[in-house]
């Protein structure tokens, strides 16, 4: 496990924190892997009946960690952490509760779209899409969940020009439940799990299940497309020049 997610326990909700502050909660393989396995754990676990995300420090998470993503395998492969877990969320059976703050990018936006509730700090919280600035194609199916939430015209305006969202945009989009003060977001969040741990398990999941019911596996058959894309991309020179902007911003 990595020591930059944090599992623990309260009651029956189990709770995935994003404990890299330092780096705005920046994602490595590592924490990937660690989410992976957190939801897993979850799953088996007849004890849980429900998890919370968040992220300690000024953000929920800045997105992939650059210099740790390109050190990694290749990103078509099916054991890629990041796509591990990427195809962990739209087949987790128990309600996945967000707590949400600060300057989310990329990933911590898109996996906003498989969370049953989402409560988000009214006076931090900025979603951003960055994905084509980086000279990338989005993920976790988000092509495809986007326009099906918020209509084709307003998920191109997010995926295309990548500009950020606060929070009472999000609430009216319907991207997030719940808009709470920023000091209140724990206390809400964990307070809306523990609601939802209550609930009879089983018709939880069954109920969790017809919401998300993907007849078709579009959803399953979008996200195998976007990682072959988002593959292509990290080989092209966008990616590369966009890197190398990156870096040389943080000499």
């Amino acid at each position: 496990m990595s020591e930059s997610v944090q599992i623990t326990r309260r009651g029956a909700v189990c709770e995935l924190r994003l404990n890299r502050p330092d780096k705005r909660n920046a994602l490595t393989l590592a924490m990937y892997r660690a989410l992976a396995d957190g939801l897993q754990s979850a799953e088996v676990d007849p004890q849980v009946r429900a998890v919370l995300l968040s992220g300690e420090g000024v953000c929920f998470t800045a997105g992939n960690d650059l210099k740790d993503f390109l050190a990694g395998p290749a990103f078509d492969d099916p054991d890629h952490p990041t796509v591990r877990f990427v195809h962990a969320l739209p087949v987790f059976s128990k309600p996945l509760v967000c707590a949400v703050h600060g300057p989310t990018v990329g990933i911590g936006v898109t996996l906003l779209l498989h969370c049953d509730l989402v409560i988000a700090a009214e006076r931090s919280t900025r979603l951003m899409l960055s994905f084509v600035s980086l000279g990338l194609v989005p993920e976790a199916a988000s092509t495809v969940l986007l326009p099906r939430l918020l209509g084709q015209q307003r998920a191109a305006q997010l995926l295309l020009l990548g500009e950020p969202i606060d929070a009472r945009t999000a609430l009216a989009w319907g991207l997030v439940n719940r808009v709470v003060d920023d000091a209140d977001l724990m206390a809400e969040a964990r307070e809306v799990a523990a609601a939802l741990a209550e609930q009879p398990p089983e018709a939880l999941k069954r109920t969790k299940r017809l919401l998300r019911l993907d007849p078709q596996g579009e959803v399953r058959e979008r996200m195998d497309v976007e990682v072959r894309e988002f593959a292509a991309c990290l080989r092209g020179e966008e990616f590369a020049a966009a890197a190398r902007a990156f870096f040389d911003k943080r000499r």
